[in-house]
């Protein structure tokens, strides 16, 4: 480690407000120079103090697109094509290059110092890139369902190391690990540019309702009052555990409002639909177990990596881009099997500067048959007796095979979880292949002309 980083994670323990980078990595105005050394400021919201809008009018589209060889892309890059360009994942402008990448890894910061944990990367088969005959300084219009969706500016093609990359990212290179899959499956060429989105997406029913960019989203907020505003990040069918952890996140942070920011994206198998999560959120604001002006459910296109501590420092930032000013974290926030401590994603943030948005860090939320109610594992005396709100718990309530006990699941979200089933889902609530081959898409382009060169 260079003393350049040494210095870096020394100053990150005491939780500063400015974070050091070389000087010649510095690419925005928000830092601050002492004694030769450059500080960023990592507290400014949104990330890296501007908010990203990489939105072609349709007159620059038109333009733009012209001529250009096209490259399409899966469902996972198109989404990221979308949270860049609106700002969800500012300060980033397109894909990252190699030093922004290696820096991720390595020490969890872009090469200009601001925090980031999670690469963005845009992998491209060999092949792909000799058909095209594209090189640095091209610019190549990004396809998905068969429409224009991006024009990315070509910066760099390089390799990187996965097993590194997946090592340092998720902590493991055990490959039962979906993140280390993941990872694994990438083509072996990067390719980093900057981006603009030229056909914004149409967000489908019923999802059109809760998505909003991070400029809307803060519109919002500002509509309603909201100075204070605590994020619950969620992929599950909300049970009174959820809830409580909501409503202590809300009383702990003296908050204005809670932003459940369910995340949509890649599916499998065994999975709750993703309607269910989003309509079952919703409902317990319509059913008045949170009052409309405190509470308001929304969706992120994120394809989780299941990284455990990284991911929750990426959940933070990116709900810091929507405005939010607290993130609450439970247990295993982000995590899959046994990979990571039950509060891995607590401790992290001891080990970063002030990132400009405030952790709400809470314990268990459990069913109590004796104090007949949710009771929390920081004041409940009666572990021995407790009853764990588990996903297999709760699911056996959605199927039908348990009896609920008063207060683990509300009916109203029991509810609206079957008639998901029945609507979206084929007769399941739970990702079925048919509904992975037949579901409506959470995004759809819109048909558009343009004149390409080349098609892959």
């Amino acid at each position: 480690m260079s003393a350049t980083e040494n210095y870096l994670w020394t100053l990150g323990a005491s939780q500063p407000r400015f974070f050091p980078v070389m000087k010649s990595l510095i690419h925005r105005e928000s830092h601050l120079e002492v004694g030769g050394i450059v500080l960023v400021d990592n507290s400014l919201s949104p990330h890296g103090g501007v908010l990203v809008d990489r939105v072609a009018s349709p007159e620059e589209a038109a333009r733009m697109i012209k001529g250009l060889p096209r490259l399409a892309v899966r469902e996972q890059i198109a989404r990221e094509c979308v949270n860049i360009a609106y700002g969800f994942f500012s300060p980033l402008e397109g894909f990252m290059g190699q030093a922004d990448v290696d820096s991720v890894v390595r020490n969890m910061t872009l090469a200009s110092g601001y925090v980031w944990s999670i690469p963005i990367v845009m992998d491209v088969s060999n092949d792909e890139l000799t058909s095209l005959g594209v090189g640095v300084g091209d610019s190549v219009l990004l396809t998905n369902q068969d429409q224009p969706l991006a024009v990315l500016e070509v910066e760099e093609i390089f390799s990187y190391d996965k097993e590194l990359m997946a090592g340092h990212v998720y902590g493991t290179n055990d490959l039962a690990h979906p993140g280390v899959m993941r990872t694994n499956s990438l083509e072996d060429t990067f390719v980093s540019g900057p981006i603009t989105l030229v056909n914004p997406p149409v967000i489908n029913p019923p999802f059109d309702e809760f998505w909003k960019t991070p400029r809307q989203m803060r519109e919002l907020f500002a509509d309603r009052g909201w100075t204070k505003v605590v994020a619950h990040q969620s992929r599950n069918v909300p049970h009174s555990g959820h809830e409580w952890l909501m409503k202590g996140a809300y009383l702990s942070a003296e908050a204005d409002g809670i932003l459940v920011s369910a995340v949509v994206g890649e599916k499998k198998l065994g999975d709750y639909i993703d309607e269910a999560i989003v309509l079952g959120h919703n409902r317990l604001r319509e059913g008045r177990f949170f009052r409309e002006d405190v509470h308001q459910t929304s969706t992120l296109m994120w394809d989780m990596r299941y990284a455990g501590p990284r991911e929750a420092v990426f959940h933070a930032l990116v709900r810091k881009n929507l405005g939010c000013t607290h993130h609450m974290f439970g247990r295993d926030h982000a995590g899959v099997g046994d990979y990571y401590d039950t509060y891995a994603a607590h401790n992290i943030f001891s080990e970063l500067p002030d990132l400009g948005i405030k952790s709400v860090l809470t314990l268990e939320w459990w069913y109590c048959p004796v104090c007949a109610g949710v009771a929390y594992e920081g004041l409940c005396g009666h572990r021995d007796q407790k009853q764990d709100l588990s996903g297999t718990f709760i699911r056996s309530i959605i199927q039908g095979g348990t009896e609920p006990e008063p207060l683990t699941l509300r009916a109203e979200v029991l509810e609206v979880t079957g008639h998901c089933a029945k609507k979206y889902g084929f007769g399941s609530p739970f990702v079925t292949e048919e509904y992975l081959e037949n579901r409506t898409p959470v995004m759809s382009l819109a048909a558009m002309d343009c004149t390409c060169s080349c098609e892959t």
